[in-house]
């Protein structure tokens, strides 16, 4: 832990916050993409229902194994372009790569099977790539911000994101409006899917691009200086499985509430398609998926989380008013199952726009909470590698969700609607789990009881 002398890190302006996190706007557009689409394209491609969540089990995986690695390599890497920021690059770019790649699954005249295998590998590699993209700019935050500026750091993180996801979701409906085909031959995904994979690339490789131009990470010795490590701790060897040891209680407590949050989620993305095709389109799967109501469907599925993402913004900014901020979190994940749960009801395609808003409160606690409760906890020597570390909480419910889904599926009677309302319950099990959390501080008594500095 560090000592009570450590020095308070300076504030940063408002624009400094900004670039720090403004880079996330481009990789949220294409997990935006991701999430949105990747059922819509796997049952294009010829995917049946029952198997649907087994091609989302790669991407977060992939996520779990990177994660950690990212953080440790990050925590030990120091440049001339810094220690977080080369990571993103890498990421950016092949992520770039990928997404010009995946929507073109069915094009590369594969039979069914080859083109599920295609697509289910480009989607790992894409998932990859952007969990690269991702982590730095949560380990920016915890690095450079002070905890009292932590909460509005995030908070503008959690605008970024939110509004990139309202661009990457309503790509494919605007792109069809436009007169972009919404309809492909064969095994083929539509133009307006395509295309949407293309804008989202060129939009993220630009936005991380001026994060990396405009933010300067700090030095070796600053860094120490502000974080209370001192030459010992420098030449300190911690592996994973004694960082996981040492991990504060918070870890494991808010670690429990991620796990029924990213379960619910993971669900959402994995059936919303079929659900609102189901409720809203008059669709029914023996009809096959290149028709135009389950095509259209998906792309009111995009319009249904931008909705969500709306959401998001606007509940992120109530979030700090709330003084107990556990019951803040709770209440969050409660609004956000009864979300879920009320698109049992209801079969107008407008009438869900309610549904999802509420859903959007849950997204927004999910973004801010855990990181604020986190970064609070842990002191900076091991920044990256904690935050590597704590992603497990959200890559192995995803993964555990994405495993047992064939099996939910068919226990609830294959009929998709049935799993957004499991989403619905889990969140609300995950509210009631938030009381469990105990918060603590590892820099009180430095920064917090400091007088504020300069913005800088």
């Amino acid at each position: 832990m560090p000592s009570n002398h450590l020095q308070a890190k300076p504030n940063l302006s408002f624009w400094s916050l900004w670039n720090l996190s403004f880079g996330f706007f481009g990789v949220q557009i294409a997990y935006a993409l991701q999430s949105a689409n990747i059922s819509r394209i796997f049952a294009t491609l010829g995917a049946d229902p029952h198997s649907l969540s087994y091609f989302w089990l790669l991407p977060p995986l992939a996520g779990l194994i990177i994660q950690p690695i990212v953080g440790t390599l990050s925590d030990k890497t120091w440049c001339r372009f810094g220690r977080r920021l080369p990571y993103l690059i890498v990421g950016a770019l092949m992520a770039v790569v990928v997404m010009a790649l995946l929507p073109n699954a069915g094009s590369f005249h594969f039979a069914v099977a080859g083109a599920l295998i295609f697509g289910a590998v480009a989607l790992m590699f894409l998932d990859l790539s952007i969990n690269i993209s991702m982590q730095p700019f949560k380990m920016l935050v915890g690095d450079m911000v002070n905890e009292r500026q932590k909460g509005k750091a995030y908070s503008i993180q959690s605008f970024l994101c939110n509004a990139g996801s309202v661009v990457g979701f309503v790509f494919p409906f605007l792109l069809a409006w436009l007169g972009i085909s919404n309809v492909a031959d064969g095994n083929k995904v539509p133009d307006s899917v395509s295309y949407s994979f293309y804008l989202g690339a060129a939009i993220l490789i630009i936005c991380v691009l001026y994060t990396f131009w405009k933010v300067k990470e700090m030095p070796p010795a600053e860094y120490a200086r502000y974080h209370g490590i001192n030459e010992a701790e420098k030449q300190e060897k911690s592996n994973i499985v004694k960082l996981l040891v040492k991990a504060p209680k918070v870890f494991w407590t808010v670690g429990l509430v991620q796990f029924f949050c990213w379960a619910a989620f993971m669900y959402m993305w994995t059936y919303s398609t079929g659900a609102v095709a189901e409720q809203a389109f008059g669709w029914i799967p023996s009809q096959g998926t290149n028709v135009a109501g389950y095509q259209d469907a998906g792309n009111w599925t995009g319009i249904l989380f931008a909705v969500q993402a709306v959401g998001s913004v606007v509940w992120a900014p109530i979030l700090p008013l709330f003084k107990n901020r556990r019951f803040g979190y709770a209440l969050s994940l409660l609004i956000g199952g009864i979300g879920f749960i009320s698109a049992l009801f209801i079969t107008n395609p407008y009438a869900l726009f309610v549904s999802f808003f509420l859903v959007g409160t849950a997204w927004a606690a999910m973004l801010a909470m855990p990181f604020t409760i986190l970064t609070n906890s842990i002191s900076g020597k091991h920044m990256g590698a904690y935050l590597g570390l704590f992603n497990g909480t959200i890559t192995l419910p995803q993964i555990i969700a994405a495993a047992f889904g064939g099996i939910i599926f068919s226990a609830l009677g294959g009929t998709q609607i049935n799993m957004i309302v499991l989403a619905g319950i889990l969140l609300i099990i995950g509210a009631i789990a938030v009381f469990g959390i105990k918060e603590t501080y590892a820099e009180t008594g430095s920064a917090l009881e400091q007088d504020p500095e300069p913005e800088i």
